[in-house]
């Protein structure tokens, strides 16, 4: 038996939810249905509550989901924005382009970033590296990136679709757009 059919009833209680109506049950939830969810209706809704004015801003939950990533998703987050952004993005942001004194406290480890992209033949961030990089660096970063290209926010939905227990740090609000959003594209 397909397991979205299993689900149906809880999913029909987020159809046209709104972030403000989560019930308790929210984090369960989201458990149950990222299991048995396709990764493309996950992203999808990551997608949702990242463009949602009811969350925080993109680069704002990039910079929790990154503080909460284990090294290796955290290298992973910075070779996806790098790979679709390019890694002049670093330069933009470390000049002031991402806003908000980008040098502050040294640039929150985007100079040894950019360092390493000026060798020319890396295209991996390493858990090292990545562990060096500030989540407020990290935030800064996304901002630009949603600012050069918006569909970096598909790309990054697409990386955290794979790991969705790091998705709850977002917070209920997000989790109910998300759960709504798999909902309406189940049922819609």
């Amino acid at each position: 038996m397909d397991l979205m059919k299993e689900l149906s009833g809880l999913l029909q209680q987020y159809q046209g939810a709104q972030p403000g109506q989560a019930p308790d049950t929210i984090d369960d939830d989201f458990d149950q249905v990222a299991q048995a969810a396709p990764q493309p209706a996950l992203s999808d809704g990551l997608a949702a509550a990242f463009r949602s004015d009811e969350t925080p801003e993109f680069g704002q939950m990039t910079a929790n989901l990154f503080n909460n990533s284990n090294p290796q998703q955290q290298a992973g987050l910075l070779s996806t924005i790098l790979k679709y952004a390019g890694p002049a993005i670093l330069g933009r942001v470390m000049a002031g382009g991402g806003g908000g004194g980008a040098t502050t406290g040294g640039g929150g480890g985007l100079s040894d970033l950019i360092n390493i992209f000026k060798g020319g033949g890396q295209q991996e961030i390493t858990p090292e590296q990545a562990g060096q990089v500030s989540p407020e660096a990290v935030q800064r970063i996304a901002e630009q990136a949603q600012k050069d290209d918006p569909s970096i926010i598909d790309r990054i939905s697409d990386f955290y679709a794979e790991h969705p227990t790091l998705v709850k740090s977002l917070g209920a609000a997000a989790l109910t757009i998300a759960l709504s959003k798999i909902a309406n594209r189940q049922f819609g």
